[in-house]
């Protein structure tokens, strides 16, 4: 319902299998201190209780909307199929993963920062993220100083990786007309395609950002973050959105110059995962990332990225044993975080 005091906002959240931790995510929105709301829950043809959980809810309060896919879509796809949900109505969406959770003035903070500022297409904030023993909080960097930023400039900055506050849908809220104006919000298949959303719709608007807590991202070895870490997807991800949209925010010097820099870090990280004894999988999927970003796998750089560490391996020893303890510890903490992934 229309509110010029406050305006609708569409929560949605898409959900395969996320049934364990989907009560709490579904209480955190319903117990928001701003009033004005609507949530859709879209069920991602989940074969846990996720359904049956949703529908408890929808029965129990007027605001919870709840669909469900027939056949099971991938991750990307489920997520513009939900923003395709929100009501004609509404002025602001905001996403909240299954897995996570917003606090209670999370929407009252958002949209009083973007009601101020017309100007404003995205609203971002801190995020707590963790589990068991592994806390840290997301989004840091900005000046405490900045609450409305130049959609350019938080843009070029973040292709040139001079900050990381883009991404993360559920430390974000966008104005719903960014949403209704294209068919695929998240408009590339990579898990990293919120961020690319930020790239896309900052262009004619600026960002805004609240300097609060507003929201937790459970942290566990399942989760397509963590999986995308594992994979270091974020490195290929970013090649792609210096491509696609760095000509938006960067001279053409500045574009060559990261994407050189982007190639160099990718076979610093390869050459590191050639020491770990890597498997197919993983090799295919690289492979074949370079092949969609328009580079063949480039032998000779590789040789001389992996002759590089190893030289460095050799002359630093201490460090070398201290990275593999520090792994085998990262990584065993992750693997006793077992969930289902993001959806």
């Amino acid at each position: 319902m229309a509110d010029k005091i406050n305006p609708l906002v569409s929560v949605v959240t898409p959900v395969y299998n996320g049934a364990k931790f989907l009560r709490e995510c579904i209480e955190s929105v319903l117990s928001q201190t701003y009033p004005n709301f609507e949530y859709i829950i879209l069920n991602n043809a989940s074969t846990d209780e996720t359904l049956a959980i949703a529908e408890e809810y929808r029965q129990r309060d007027s605001r919870v909307r709840v669909f469900s896919n027939d056949e099971l879509l991938p991750i990307i796809a489920n997520h513009n199929k939900a923003f395709g949900l929100i009501s004609s109505e509404s002025k602001y969406c905001k996403v909240v993963s299954a897995d996570d959770w917003i606090y209670p003035e999370c929407l009252e903070r958002m949209v009083g920062l973007a009601e101020a500022h017309p100007s404003i297409g995205i609203v971002g904030a801190y995020q707590l993220s963790g589990g068991n023993d592994i806390w840290y909080v997301r989004n840091v960097g900005l000046s405490y100083s900045q609450s409305v930023i130049s959609g350019h400039d938080i843009c070029r900055a973040h292709l040139l990786g001079f900050q990381r506050v883009l991404g993360n849908p559920t430390s974000v809220m966008y104005r719903a007309d960014a949403i209704r104006n294209t068919s695929n919000f998240f408009p590339n298949p990579t898990h990293e395609a919120d961020t690319s959303a930020c790239l896309e719709h900052l262009r004619y608007s600026d960002f805004g950002f609240v300097h609060q807590i507003l929201s937790h991202e459970r942290v566990h070895y399942n989760r397509v973050t963590t999986i995308s870490l594992d994979n270091n997807a974020y490195v290929s991800s970013e090649l792609g959105d210096c491509q696609e949209y760095g000509d938006w925010y960067l001279s053409q010097a500045e574009k060559e110059g990261r994407i050189n820099q982007l190639l160099d870090q990718y076979y610093r990280y390869l050459s590191s995962s050639a020491l770990k004894f890597k498997n197919k999988d993983f090799w295919k999927y690289h492979t074949d990332r370079l092949n969609e970003l328009g580079y063949r796998f480039d032998k000779l750089k590789f040789s001389k990225s992996i002759s590089a560490k190893l030289i460095d391996l050799l002359l630093n020893p201490k460090w070398a044993i201290r990275a593999a303890i520090n792994r085998v510890h990262t990584h065993s903490m992750l693997r006793g975080m077992q969930a289902p992934p993001k959806s």
